[in-house]
């Protein structure tokens, strides 16, 4: 094997829309624009949550926890993306790739446990309010993050290992924007068909149980909304709800279209943009819905911009 073949061995070419020039320089400022809305909000929201005092709670502490959760979900694939458009080279080193791989995957299943944790809490805040304290108590807060985090990690090796371990026969062009599962199982010369459903298995237990849980949660809360006497207080409530299943709907739902179905049947060009949606624009919107429309977090927002406009005083 010459050395132009065992260099190519140990790269990726990632397409993304390299065939459509057109689409890149849009694409590029929608991408950094994104990416830095995404730095932003949720360095914002760690900041405050760890500053303020009030904001020492269950909820917020989950808040925090999905805040660094997203900032480096956006960061293992967005700023090599920024990178290819801009550049004509579009390659990421095998290294890379795996690398890239398995944070990815580890951080999305995360993402989605940890959802799952957030709607449970919100749960118990509205409907067993009493039982609040003992049920959410430090130790298991601690529990339920530590378990989504280690599960989605786990999660990440298994799905990892059974993708790169297909036989590509040489095939390095990864049709897609970073690398991704159904994107690189394409890239097989075997048979994808056992491999495909065991992935499956591991993808409905990371993505339809927490879905499922969130569903339940939220209908338990919307009951007990609606029992509420105050129109005002009913609006305020669904509307806050409304916009927290709007973000869950996006992300659960882009992600079921891509990893529950056989990567043959996902449309070239539309599984690259349903890929932004759970990729990059859901961690850009999870700051602006759990921040926006919360009104101690706009507080302490307040507080601590008042402190450091005394601090430049002095």
């Amino acid at each position: 094997m010459n050395w132009a073949n065992e260099s190519s061995l140990r790269e990726f070419v990632l397409l993304g829309f390299s065939d459509k020039p057109w689409l890149q320089k849009p694409l590029f400022v929608l991408l950094l624009i994104s990416y830095t809305t995404t730095i932003f909000g949720n360095v914002s929201i760690m900041i405050v949550c760890i500053l303020d005092p009030k904001l020492h709670t269950p909820m917020y502490f989950f808040l925090a926890n999905l805040s660094i959760l997203d900032l480096c979900y956006t960061t293992s694939t967005v700023p090599h993306m920024l990178t290819n458009i801009s550049h004509n080279k579009k390659t990421i080193s095998y290294a890379g790739c795996v690398a890239q791989l398995i944070t990815f995957l580890a951080l999305g299943a995360t993402e989605c446990l940890l959802l799952a944790v957030m709607s449970f809490d919100r749960y118990v805040a509205i409907c067993r309010p009493l039982h609040y304290v003992v049920i959410m108590n430090p130790w298991f807060c601690l529990r339920m993050i530590a378990f989504s985090w280690f599960t989605g990690f786990s999660n990440s090796v298994l799905q990892s290992s059974l993708t790169l371990n297909m036989p590509r026969c040489g095939h390095q062009e990864v049709d897609h924007f970073f690398c991704e599962v159904p994107a690189l199982l394409k890239l097989s010369c075997a048979d994808t068909k056992p491999i495909v459903a065991e992935l499956f298995f591991f993808s409905v237990l990371i993505l339809l149980i927490p879905v499922t849980l969130i569903l339940i949660s939220y209908g338990f809360i919307a009951q007990a909304v609606l029992r509420i006497k105050s129109a005002e207080g009913r609006r305020k409530a669904f509307g806050t709800c409304g916009s927290h299943m709007v973000v869950v709907s996006l992300f659960f739902g882009t992600s079921i279209y891509m990893y529950l179905q056989p990567p043959s049947s996902t449309s070239k060009d539309w599984g690259k943009i349903v890929s932004l949606f759970y990729g990059i624009f859901t961690p850009m919107l999870n700051p602006l819905i759990y921040s926006l429309r919360n009104k101690d977090m706009k507080e302490a927002f307040k507080k601590l911009i008042g402190k450091r406009k005394v601090l430049w005083k002095q």
